[in-house]
């Protein structure tokens, strides 16, 4: 077999993923990040002795029986970790003392549910169906939609068909429509701080059915951990991966991609050139935008996740006394906390109460997120001054408001941290800053994008620029089904060991 070569831009775990399956298959791979670490967006970071999480909140395909766990294993992803499945997804708590929970499992949510709003029965019934419906559905992986046949396309139709009705119901239906079908006001008002209200209402009712089969677990450790043992499994496999090395232009001839030449000017040539790093940064800069046409100009007209302002703080203290929740604790605010004119009248503060090791005894860290937007701090960065003052400002604020929910909260921290979108863009290039790319909407929900760009040979790319809703399982998936096509292309029977 004749040995072929492939440059993968960009070590995240779309990048990684997709060499550690390009190394299986026999091809010689090596991956240019311009970090200075595996993980891209998947990444944790160490202040004073507490570690701040800048991705994972829980992983899909954490359960043996999920075809997207054998994935996970394949990678190495998982090797000697602990995986725990939580109690709760999140709470938001009012002013006058109550309270809604998102339970983990659906008959104790929808039990909560009905204690609160008995006059909802109907409806909560109704979801909460839909739920433990999807919550038996095992999403397909295992082969790349580019390779189907009429024969796999009339496998998967079957095999889809049950589900169909389900999702057309709800995946028309975005979160702000379905909060509207509750008639109680705590309800819809605690559903529409639980989401972002474009989303499409089926991603999440598959998110609660996944958290009440156990298929939605947190990976002690965090994000760095995860992509530090994807990064072990590649090199052992024989890749190699070139830190500090931003790639400046994927070098073309004759419609073909050939190389790259990095920032420093250095060139590097292969049989394919795969990008796994920013897409409107690959394509508008990489490639100066010649190798585009109507449907990738429309691509990026999706909406996107919005940018985040991440707080980070470390406390002397522990939270026994509350529950373990993925996302997260949502508090009203008696001041609201105003960041580029919008005004915030909620704090979501996820508490690591979960995860020992990213504290030292007796003390937590917690971890807050607001909506923002790109352009507000990107002109804010250009003066220092100013952008410092800014960040103090905010992360005051939510220390404030903690100290009240919280009493001696501002007197036990010891440890706080303010990354901005431009601190996003500035570690991973990533478009306006955000951090899972094209928010998955219900015009969007169904759409398969290519991996490939229009009039150029020997290019392909992964990641969550090529799959709508973002997050870890889409690097993931779409590395695996590049180097799919790759194998097909080349004659290669495509295989897989474990790690």
């Amino acid at each position: 077999m004749t040995e072929k070569s492939a440059i993968i831009i960009g070590a995240g775990v779309a990048g990684l993923s997709t060499g550690i399956y390009a190394q299986m298959n026999g091809y010689k791979t090596q991956i240019f990040e311009m970090g200075i670490k595996p993980g891209g967006l998947c990444t944790t970071w160490e202040r004073k002795g507490y570690y701040i999480d800048g991705c994972l909140h829980w992983l899909v395909g954490s359960s043996p029986k999920s075809s997207y766990y054998h994935m996970w294993q394949e990678v190495g992803a998982l090797k000697d970790k602990n995986v725990i499945d939580m109690e709760c997804f999140n709470r938001y708590e009012t002013a006058d003392g109550k309270s809604v929970t998102i339970y983990s499992d659906i008959d104790r949510l929808a039990a909560h549910f009905k204690e609160i709003a008995p006059e909802d029965s109907a409806f909560i019934d109704e979801f909460s169906a839909a739920v433990r419906f999807f919550s038996e559905l095992d999403l397909p992986a295992d082969k790349a939609p580019e390779l189907y046949s009429p024969l796999d396309g009339l496998k998967m139709m079957t095999r889809m068909a049950p589900y169909m009705r389900e999702f057309k119901k709800w995946g028309k239906l975005s979160i702000k429509e379905f909060a509207g079908r509750f008639q109680n006001p705590l309800l819809r008002e605690s559903w529409l701080l639980f989401w972002p209200p474009e989303f499409s209402s089926v991603f999440i009712l598959m998110t609660l059915g996944w958290l009440h089969t156990k298929n939605a677990g947190y990976v002690i450790g965090g994000s760095l951990e995860l992509a530090l043992n994807m990064e072990k499994r590649y090199c052992e496999l024989g890749g190699k991966v070139n830190y500090k090395s931003g790639v400046e232009k994927i070098l073309v001839e004759n419609g073909r991609a050939v190389g790259i030449k990095l920032t420093n000017g250095s060139e590097y040539k292969a049989d394919y050139i795969i990008s796994a790093a920013d897409g409107h940064a690959t394509i508008w800069e990489m490639l100066e935008g010649k190798f585009m046409d109507q449907t990738v100009e429309k691509y990026y007209e999706m909406p996107l996740f919005k940018p985040l302002v991440f707080i980070g703080l470390g406390v002397k203290r522990t939270f026994t006394d509350l529950p373990q929740m993925v996302s997260g604790l949502i508090i009203p605010l008696e001041k609201a906390i105003t960041i580029d004119n919008k005004e915030h009248k909620h704090l979501n503060v996820r508490i690591y109460n979960f995860d020992p090791s990213f504290a030292p005894e007796g003390k937590t860290t917690l971890e807050v997120m607001f909506e923002s937007d790109f352009a507000y701090w990107q002109e804010l960065s250009q003066d220092t001054a100013r952008y410092k003052a800014e960040k103090e400002r905010i992360a005051a604020a939510v220390v404030s408001a903690l100290n009240k929910r919280f009493p001696g909260f501002s007197k036990q921290l010891e440890m706080w941290d303010v990354a901005t979108p431009v601190t996003f863009y500035r570690y991973t290039g990533n478009w306006q800053g955000s951090c899972e790319g094209f928010l998955m909407t219900p015009d969007n929900m169904m759409l398969q994008m290519k991996k490939t760009l229009p009039g150029l040979d020997n290019f392909y790319m992964a990641g969550q620029w090529v799959m709508p809703g973002g997050g870890l399982p889409s690097g993931l998936i779409s590395g695996n089904h590049v180097v799919q096509v790759l194998c097909k292309r080349d004659k290669r029977k495509f295989k897989v060991t474990t790690a």
